[in-house]
Order: structure tokens, then sequence, then C-alpha cells
């Protein structure tokens, strides 16, 4: 009896499921999702307004920290060389490898002095580019300080392949 009870379950809800209903809804277009408006043509080229002078002031001195940071680095380089040099073919843990070591990570410090510009650089030029600035300006100073940070990292591998 009370199988018969529990099948019958199943069957009123499938019976349920059948059901007609008189009011499903039309899968017709709606006002809201009628085409409206006219396209424009986008225009061929952006307007870009000029980055403003106060910016261009901070690139200037930005670039001149950086044309010093870099100079600081050359100087360090040839200072730190002949002690690299001679860490060449030392024991790890030997005085002359961490003589060596040692100006090696003088000559990396001086390296991220030139890489503090090039970050300050690349948040203009990002804020210029994102706000319908002109960044020309910018980016090619931010190519010259690119181009030194490329350059003192090219030193620094030649250096570090001397140490074991």
């Amino acid at each position: 009896m009370l199988r018969r009870c529990l099948a019958l379950i199943p069957i009123c809800a499938l019976a349920a499921c059948a059901s007609a209903q008189s009011a499903y809804p039309s899968l017709a277009i709606r006002p809201g999702e009628r085409e409206s408006g006219a396209l424009l043509p986008v225009p061929s080229e952006p307007v870009l307004t000029p980055v403003a002078p106060a910016t261009l002031d901070r690139v200037s001195k930005l670039a001149a920290d950086a044309r010093a940071a870099h100079q600081a680095f050359v100087d360090e380089v040839a200072g730190a060389r002949d002690t690299i040099t001679a860490g060449r073919g030392a024991v790890v843990g030997d005085d002359a490898w961490a003589k060596a070591e040692a100006a090696l990570a003088d000559v990396r410090a001086a390296r991220a002095k030139t890489m503090i510009p090039l970050a300050d650089l690349d948040i203009l030029y990002d804020d210029a580019a994102t706000h319908g600035q002109a960044p020309g300006r910018i980016g090619t100073v931010r190519d010259e300080v690119a181009g030194y940070v490329t350059s003192e990292d090219r030193t620094l591998d030649q250096l570090a392949a001397n140490l074991p």
C-alpha cells in the first residue's frame, strides 16, 4: 500500500508538468529590444590634448636624473671592474670572491638608481595616454632612459659572467 502511494507522487508531478497553461510568454521582440539610435563613424585619428607644462618640466627633471644615475653607474663599473675580474677564478667563499660579489652588488645598486626615473616616466606616459594627452615627449625620454637600463643590464651580465 505504501509503495503504491509513493509511486503516485512522481506520476502526479509529471501530470502537473504536462498541464496546459494558457499564458506562455511571447517570444516576439519587445520594444526595449528594438534597434534605436544612429551609428556614427568613428574619427580616424583621436584628438589628443597637449601634456601640461608642469608634467613636461617633471619629464625634463627625470631625464636629467636618469643621465646622472647612468653616469654614476658607468663610474661605479669603472671602479669595480678590476675587483670583479680578480674574483674570476676564485672559489665561492674565498676573500677575492667575496670582494667581487660586494663590488657587483654596488654596481647593481647603481643600476637601481637608473630604474627609478624610468618607473616614474612609465607612470607619466601611461597617465598621459589614458587621459587623451599626446605622450610624444614623455615617450621619447622614456625610450632614452630604457636604453640606459638595457645597456646597464648588458654590462651587469658581462660582469656577473666573470664570477663563479
